[in-house]
């Protein structure tokens, strides 16, 4: 399959620009992996006078009028330009086919005044540097001639611009649009359960409205505050779970298999719905960042390995696999709505994708029983609890390629 650009790795702070500041959510992990090919180290003599030896494919020296002068052959294999920014300005530099179709390496950031490595493995063929400087410029190098081949080069892929994610965001825009009215009906009746005293009712229409929030999970970066109020955990809170104002779905199931009264349940279920019908009613009003969807197709199933298959978001019910299974549907979802884009990029990822997230599926529904219910992640067997620990994170692997397959990269 074809390898991910591998984004340079800058040891000083300021080579990066100021990080846009990011929507959390309770249950999404401090850290989300991604698998990224390595850099490839710069290799070279020191030269007797002590300084720094000359990489494999020189020294750029480039700046907004510039893109530097490559030389105009190299030999086939690890090869690795040192990249000096002297202008003034952030620049993304590249290293593509003489058409730009394809793009082999890239420095994300190079600051003004820093210099980092353009690293890679080519085999035989004609390649450029492209420089795209955020004041505007882009440049290109003359053609630079690869001669020979090399085992493990670098499969270039198709750089993706930001517009091209526009399809794909109106796509799951649509999607969660049409489902919430599904959400506010489940959270409706079960509110109407807990206003009749039916809690064994209750109980089954919670897990109907819960697993139909998870499956949104991809949309949660637009849900604004009501992500929080609908599904945020009692870690962290001030009196844990009997912090008063802990409101959503862990709270509903706290209380409903914890012995709380109906009457002591409403206030909390009825808050449910209004905070549903708010985000029926906010959602169209809020933005999606084109780079969310590529990122929460690894980060859903990530959020269940750290909080479902440990056990650590039951609150009662013994249904994390149950939520497991509806976290896959909504990756498959997501997987889906961005087949276009991954397709002409990584077919055989998309191909082994569609093909493991069933088969996981599959694993994780074998622990459902006839009448509905679920076996809890608690009564998991050790063997058991391995196999699904595994299998999942052989399948987060697979997925995490997708944030920086699908980053996008204008101008490559």
């Amino acid at each position: 399959m074809p390898e991910p650009i591998p984004p340079t790795p800058s040891a000083d702070p300021e080579d990066s620009p100021p990080p846009r500041a990011a929507a959390t959510r309770r249950l999404r992990p401090a850290v989300a992996g991604l698998l990224l090919l390595g850099v490839t180290a710069v290799i070279g003599s020191a030269p007797a006078d002590g300084s720094a030896p000359a990489p494999p494919g020189g020294r750029l020296q480039v700046d907004t009028t510039t893109c530097g002068t490559p030389p105009e052959k190299l030999p086939a294999g690890p090869l690795s330009f040192s990249v000096t920014n002297n202008s003034k300005v952030f620049a993304t530099l590249y290293l593509v086919s003489p058409d730009a179709s394809l793009a082999y390496a890239e420095i994300p950031w190079l600051g003004p005044g820093r210099t980092l490595p353009l690293a890679t493995t080519l085999t035989g063929g004609q390649y450029a540097v492209r420089c795209v400087f955020s004041s505007g410029p882009v440049l290109t190098t003359r053609p630079v001639t690869v001669a020979g081949t090399a085992s493990g080069a670098v499969a270039g892929y198709q750089p993706m611009p930001d517009k091209e994610m526009g399809a794909p965001v109106k796509a799951y825009r649509d999607y969660v649009k049409a489902a919430l009215p599904g959400l506010l009906t489940a959270g409706r009746t079960l509110d109407a359960d807990v206003a009749g005293g039916d809690l064994a009712a209750a109980k089954a229409d919670w897990l109907t409205a819960h697993l139909d929030y998870e499956r949104l999970g991809a949309a949660y970066n637009s849900f604004g505050n009501f992500d929080t109020s609908l599904n945020g955990l009692a870690n962290g809170l001030p009196q844990g779970v009997d912090t008063p104002d802990w409101t959503g779905f862990f709270a509903v199931e706290y209380g409903l298999w914890h012995g709380w009264s109906a009457d002591r349940l409403r206030p909390v279920t009825q808050r449910l719905v209004t905070d549903i019908d708010g985000l029926v009613q906010d959602f169209p009003s809020e933005d999606t960042d084109p780079g969310d969807l590529s990122l929460r197709v690894h980060e859903i199933l990530e959020n269940s390995l750290q909080f479902q298959l440990n056990g650590i978001a039951d609150y009662g019910s013994g249904t994390t696999l149950a939520t497991l299974d509806a976290n896959i549907q909504g990756t498959e979802k997501v997987l889906e709505i961005l087949a276009p884009v991954i397709r002409p990029r990584d077919p055989g990822l998309l191909d082994r994708l569609n093909r493991e997230l069933p088969s996981y599926d599959g694993e994780v529904t074998a622990y459902r029983a006839k009448d509905g219910s679920w076996t809890a992640s608690s009564n998991l067997g050790a063997a058991q609890r391995r196999r699904l620990d595994g299998d999942l994170g052989q399948l987060l692997e697979e997925l995490a390629v997708l944030p920086n397959l699908l980053t996008p990269r204008n101008h490559a």
